[in-house]
Parts: structure tokens; C-alpha cells; sequence
């Protein structure tokens, strides 16, 4: 059983793959230091987000390191250069001004900060999702390994993580709270852009497209479910019965940080069958709990904790946590084990290879 169809098999449901499939995203500083242990250079494709950059950069160095995935999207243009103004700051393709953070990209101008109105929402230009080059790197990874490995198409960022970076976190949550006039346009606006890119990317051969907004926090949802159901329930109905015309096939994985157990069922009942990346040690997220609870209707990726046991566990306990996740949200298939978030560069080189061969290890089905 060569990745894709190990991915194939356990996302799907269709019976047990020899292994529980393996993910992984590494931050620039792990990748450059694996780079030159595999004696490999490092390729960063650079996302029309800047910080997807890490999703869609260095698959080769991935599957050479165990990935059974390879994940593509949409970058920027052929030859588009940022520009930069007169503070220094860069200004990506939709406005936002931005920094170098110590980790990521940090947008320190949001260029809706002031909006009010839907007439404000239509004048505002968004990026051209097929803007030529766009898709470059996208087309030369799924052609390198589309027939051994599984292909995941990227359109995170795709309502309220956009939103957020457009307007900012905290009037978005109030002008959401008081039901502001420019909400659903700018919803429509993003769902719109999201679905063109992610329609492409399936059209160029991907076997799943990976939806991504981040509703939970820590201890509970950013928003009430009453509300996500209010504006956001239906918009991912119509995006995903968009995706799935373009191919019935393609499987719907849906990314979103944080503790949201109570919107699950709702998320499966319009069209999720993968969630990601199952945040461990936060409420509702007890891994007996989910896999009894939706385990029939949808599968898991994701669940390792890169918070505090990646970076600070030993070898040892890594392989513990591994283990007993795998035991549970594995058991019948439905489970591709990856890291909760893109693995940072507090993670060292030896705890990562010790989470790679804890999957190979502990994974087998018998």
C-alpha cells in the first residue's frame, strides 16, 4: 500500500490501511535544519497568505522524512513582488500591512479597519484567484507525486481567519455581536475567493481540499454556536456542494483551532467528513469522546500536542501520547496522525524524529 491509498483508505473509511497515514508541517527554522540532514535544498512556496507559507513549502523534504501527504495551494503571482511603504512594512495582495514576527508574519495594518457599510465591502478590490503563476508550484508538486502520495489542496483562511486579518480580530467581533451591515458581503466576498481557489486546485488533480477558519480558542469557541450557525453554517454548505461539483470524490477537510465540539455535528451535517487538527487538552476534545460520538461519520487529523509536548516531552512521553492516540482515534481506521499546528522551531530535531518513528512504530494494524 503505497501513501495515497493508505490516505485514501483511512480518511475515506473504507476498510483498514496497513498504518495509520502520517502529516506533518515543519516552521522555516526545522526545515532548513532537516534540509541539510538530508542533505536536500529547502523550498519555500510563498502563500497569497503569507503565513500558509510553511503548509505548502518543501513537500520533498516532507515525504523524504515519512510525510504520507503533500499539501498545495494557491501562491502569488508570476513575478508579483511585494510592495513595501514607507515604514518598511510589506503590503500583501489584499492590503493588509505586515511585519516579520518573530515566528510569522504579523499584519499590523488591517485595511477594513474603518468599515461600515456594504457599498465599502463591493469597492474593495480582492486579489484574482487565477492570476497566472499562481498555481505553478501547486502544478509541478501534484505532477511529481500525485500517483505515490496523497494531495491536499489548501484554502485556509477561508471566511473568519480572513475576515480577521481584513478588519481585525476584536471590532470584528463586535460589529458580529451587533449584526453590522458589511458581515455577509465581506462572508460572501471571502467564500467567493476561497471556493475559486480551492475549485482550481481540484480541477488540477488534488485528492482533498482543506477548508480552514479557527472558531475555538483554549477554553471555548470565539463566537456562540448560535452564532456560527447564524452566518456560518450555511456559507460551508454552499462551499463544500461547490468543491464537490467539481469532483464527487474529493474529500472535505475542514481546519479550525481550538475547542468547537458543540459545532461538529453541525459541521457534519453540511458536508465535513475530516476534521483538523482535533486539538488535544481542551474541553470536549477527550479522544474517547470524539471517536464515539462522530466517529461513524467523520475522520481525524491531527490531535498531537505541539504546545507543550512536542516541544518540551521526551522522546519517551512522545511515544506514549502517540500510542494512546493512535489506540483510540485509530481504532477501526478514520485517524491520520500530524501535530495540532505546523510543528514550531521550539521542537527539536531529535523530539521530531522521535513523533515520526512513534507513528511508524505504534501505527501498524495487525
Amino acid at each position: 500500500m503505497n501513501s495515497r491509498e493508505r490516505v485514501l483508505c483511512a480518511l475515506s473509511r473504507t476498510g483498514l490501511p496497513d498504518r495509520v497515514p502520517l502529516q506533518f508541517d515543519l516552521s522555516r527554522a526545522l526545515a532548513e535544519q532537516f534540509a541539510a540532514k538530508y542533505g536536500m535544498k529547502p523550498h519555500f512556496t510563498t502563500s497569497y497568505y503569507e503565513d500558509v507559507t510553511y503548509r505548502l513549502s518543501n513537500n520533498d523534504l516532507r515525504v523524504a522524512m515519512g510525510s504520507d501527504c503533500v499539501i498545495v495551494g494557491a501562491s502569488l503571482p508570476r513575478g508579483y513582488q511585494h510592495p513595501v511603504d514607507e515604514n518598511g512594512l510589506i503590503i500583501n495582495e489584499f492590503g493588509m500591512k505586515m511585519r516579520e514576527g518573530a515566528i510569522y508574519m504579523e499584519v499590523v495594518v488591517h485595511p477594513l479597519a474603518n468599515v461600515q457599510s456594504a457599498a465599502e465591502i463591493e469597492d474593495f478590490p480582492f486579489p484574482d484567484p487565477l492570476a497566472g503563476g499562481r498555481y505553478d508550484d501547486a502544478m509541478r508538486d501534484i505532477a511529481k507525486f500525485k500517483d505515490e502520495y496523497f494531495i491536499v489542496g489548501d484554502i485556509e483562511l477561508t471566511m473568519f481567519d480572513m475576515m480577521q486579518q481584513l478588519v481585525g480580530l476584536e471590532k470584528l467581533l463586535i460589529d458580529l455581536a451587533q449584526g453590522a451591515e458589511y458581515l455577509e458581503p465581506l462572508m460572501d466576498k471571502c467564500r467567493v475567493f476561497a471556493t475559486e481557489v480551492g475549485k482550481k486546485l481540484i480541477s488540477l488533480g488534488v485528492d482533498a481540499v482543506w477548508t480552514g477558519d479557527d472558531f475555538g480558542a483554549q477554553n471555548g469557541m470565539l463566537i456562540s454556536p448560535r452564532m456560527w450557525r447564524r452566518y456560518f453554517k450555511e456559507r460551508y454548505r454552499q462551499i463544500y456542494a461547490d468543491l464537490k461539483a467539481v469532483n464527487p470524490h474529493v474529500i472535505i477537510c475542514q481546519h479550525c483551532d481550538g475547542a468547537v465540539a458543540p459545532i461538529l455535528n453541525d459541521w457534519i451535517e453540511v458536508g465535513l467528513e475530516v476534521f483538523n487538527p482535533v486539538q488535544p487538552n481542551v474541553p470536549g476534545h477527550e479522544p474517547e469522546d470524539l471517536k464515539s460520538k462522530f466517529g461513524d461519520r467523520m475522520s481525524f487529523w491531527g490531535a498531537i500536542d505541539q504546545q507543550k509536548l512536542l516541544p518540551f516531552g521526551t522522546p519517551e512521553e512522545i511515544e506514549r501520547d502517540i500510542k494512546a492516540k493512535i489506540e483510540v482515534l485509530g481504532r477501526g481506521g478514520g485517524y491520520m496522525v500530524s501535530p495540532a499546528h505546523i510543528i514550531q522551531s521550539d521542537t527539536s530535531v531529535e523530539n521530531v524524529e522521535a513523533f515520526i518513528a512513534a507513528v511508524k512504530k505504534h501505527g501498524v494494524y495487525t
